[in-house]
């Protein structure tokens, strides 16, 4: 049965008080709903903390993170580096050695000591966090072999993640020459059009049909390989459940840890730095670095 009509100019008066008034409350918790939206949105992944994870054995190189760079630690020279980054709230050395965290701590680094078999440096950074006892949104795992790290790289893999809240992890990459493409230590990285990983690979990647490192085509052949950098940002709840996730074959396969991220369904932010990858992997590394630095009159 239909309602029925006001009988007066008073009740057609009070009928239309009460629905501008009801708009109005309903304007008003929307607003509200909305504010509050906005607040936890731009309190999303805002605590970040930077670790620098240096362990003192290496086939390769023992030693590397006390390797001089023109008379300073090589971590300490990273750490530096690290610590002018904006977006982070705080930033420790994450070692299993006292050798590194006498030479961290006596120029004035936090140092957290961690398990001497830790299998990489993803869970070196998750039992620094850990042990640390505080809230982080956010976990970067900065490499302490690159000591010309610029900020403005941490920046932007932090943002990208704070960004990107469909995503758990975020990273870093840059052009790589087309001479370098074929070299299995330089990783390759692959994304879709919006920016997130597609796959990583220590072989050419892309690859054509002709076998042939070259420009990609029309419209897209300003398009570069990309270089994967060793600079990773996490979601601290997923670096938790990470750390705890079996080995995955494609991981195994190309000795990445990144692909069990990709394997696992998870989603992972790629931004493009201007960075020129000045690592030091090998001894003989170093004379390259202090050639550059000396180039750009640091010391």
């Amino acid at each position: 049965m239909a309602p029925p009509k006001p009988s007066s100019e008073k009740e057609r008066g009070d009928t239309a008080t009460a629905v501008v008034a009801y708009a109005l409350g309903a304007v008003t918790v929307g607003a509200l709903m909305l504010a509050k939206a906005l607040r936890k949105k731009l309190k999303r992944r805002r605590r970040v903390l930077g670790v620098l994870p240096a362990r003192y054995q290496s086939s390769r190189f023992p030693g590397k993170p006390l390797m001089p760079i023109l008379g300073k630690a090589m971590i300490l020279r990273t750490y530096e580096q690290a610590c002018k980054a904006t977006t982070l709230d705080a930033v420790v050395v994450a070692t299993d050695d006292e050798r590194i965290a006498e030479v961290c701590r006596a120029a004035g680094a936090q140092v957290v000591m961690t398990n001497p078999d830790c299998p990489n440096g993803t869970e070196r950074c998750e039992e620094a966090v850990s042990k640390l006892g505080k809230q982080y949104d956010l976990v970067v795992n900065i490499q302490g072999d690159e000591p010309l790290i610029e900020p403005e790289c941490i920046d932007a893999v932090v943002r990208a993640l704070q960004e990107s809240p469909d995503a758990v992890y975020s990273t870093a990459c840059t052009p790589l020459a087309h001479a370098e493409v074929p070299l299995r230590q330089r990783v390759k990285c692959v994304t879709d059009v919006n920016g997130y990983a597609i796959y990583f690979s220590r072989g050419v990647l892309p690859y054509n049909k002709d076998g042939e490192i070259r420009e990609y085509p029309t419209p897209w052949h300003d398009r570069p390989y990309l270089l994967h950098l060793g600079l990773q940002c996490y979601d601290r709840s997923f670096l938790r459940q990470y750390c705890k996730m079996p080995a995955t074959p494609l991981q195994m396969m190309e000795d990445l840890e990144q692909l069990k991220i990709l394997e696992n369904g998870y989603r992972m932010k790629v931004v493009v730095v201007d960075h020129s990858a000045h690592g030091v992997d090998l001894p003989e590394d170093v004379a390259s670095i202090e050639a550059v630095m000396r180039q750009h009159g640091l010391q």
